[in-house]
């Protein structure tokens, strides 16, 4: 864990580094739906997607709460972490379950950014997050694996050098258990499109550069299989509680921008002669969003602690996302209302920043199925789902 001392100095390198993309650049990367390859790469250069990487492999061997301060601030800062977030909480599965031939493989390239581990393939059309339920087979034959099958809400695939992936290596009627059968694989994106994987982009309501991915007769080296066959399910659980954790920092991110952007518009903001922000009716919904904020932020950081320790965090990872999704969506909307009017205009990012905060209600696990966990495995109630 990076000592505490460290968080600011990271917290202003990233800063200084997000000022050289301003709003005009996230802008008109939205109005084309295009990724903003600029910013990735100078994130890249500077060493902070290779945060997690160990420094034997040309990393900086930090923590996740360094991980979660880098990725918070490029939200604070009016940038989008999603372009690029992936690589950080997918490395948890690799450092965690890769052998030693694939970590000195892969590590040192992605940590120089000479490739890109961007791409997270897990959700299915058929299953959507009852993730033990997928279709896509990976069958063995020799000294190979042939995948079949397909995925869905795989973003950032198309500017991805590897995609790390599930697939069914056990018949789910033939596994012990539905959690048994499922194995995870670094597929090598360069080789394998058009010979056994296509592409189809799915334009939504913010640019998150996601698709569908079709696989036909891909095959993939059995040097590429993480870990043990039909023990992927448990990998990626490390990785999914990381993720959690990673996103909640942004959105903790998205929701102090949010305020900051409501709290400067209210202090110069003038109608029927006084600043708006001294009637209490915008006050209060901003006091309220910052409270609601801070808190999920101290959630967040005891979420990561957890995970840096290598404590059992699944209650605190899915509290963390949970809050700090709900703090961020609830600030975007306490800011379009104090900006009236002009919270919908484009140039004032808010409305960019509403549309990007509003996924985290669904992705990568939706609202209603944290409260499930929570009510089942936290509080003892009847399984629901």
């Amino acid at each position: 864990m990076p000592a505490a001392a460290d968080i600011p100095e990271i917290r202003q390198a990233v800063a200084a580094l997000c000022a050289r993309f301003p709003g005009e650049y996230w802008r008109a990367l939205d109005r084309e739906r295009t990724y903003p390859t600029e910013f990735v790469r100078a994130l890249t250069e500077a060493g902070f997607l290779a945060c997690l990487i160990p420094e034997e492999y040309g990393g900086s061997g930090l923590g996740l709460a360094a991980a979660a301060a880098i990725l918070e601030e490029v939200q604070k800062s009016g940038c989008n972490g999603a372009a690029c977030h992936a690589q950080m909480y997918i490395m948890g599965t690799l450092l965690r379950h890769g052998s030693a031939a694939q970590k000195a493989q892969w590590l040192p390239q992605i940590a120089s950014g000479a490739i890109r581990l961007q791409a997270f393939g897990v959700t299915e059309p058929t299953a959507g997050t009852d993730t033990t339920a997928i279709r896509t087979t990976a069958r063995r034959e020799g000294d190979a694996y042939i995948v079949n099958g397909q995925k869905v809400w795989t973003s950032r695939v198309e500017h991805s050098d590897l995609m790390l992936l599930l697939a069914r290596t056990t018949p789910r009627a033939e596994a012990t258990k539905r959690t048994e059968g499922l194995s995870v694989f670094l597929v090598d994106l360069r080789r394998a499109r058009g010979h056994g994987v296509t592409i189809r982009p799915i334009r939504t309501m913010m640019n998150h550069a996601t698709t569908e991915v079709f696989f036909d007769n891909l095959k993939v080296p059995a040097e590429n299989l993480i870990g043990e066959e039909g023990k992927g399910f448990r990998y990626i659980l490390d990785g999914m509680n990381a993720e959690r954790i990673l996103i909640a920092a942004e959105c903790i991110g998205d929701a102090r921008w949010f305020i900051a952007k409501a709290t400067d518009y209210a202090k110069s903001r003038v109608v029927f002669g006084r600043p708006i922000g001294q009637n209490q009716g915008v006050q209060f919904p901003i006091a309220r969003a910052y409270a609601a904020s801070e808190a999920a932020a101290l959630m967040v950081e005891r979420a990561a602690e957890l995970y840096e320790r290598g404590q059992s965090c699944g209650k605190e990872a899915n509290m963390a996302k949970l809050l700090a999704a709900d703090a961020s969506w609830a600030a975007g909307d306490m800011c379009i209302q104090t900006h009236g009017g002009f919270g919908f205009a484009e140039e004032y990012d808010i409305e960019r920043k509403f549309r990007e905060t509003r996924l985290y209600q669904v992705a990568p696990i939706s609202t209603n199925l944290i409260l499930a966990y929570l009510a089942e495995h936290v509080l003892g109630l009847p399984r629901s789902y």
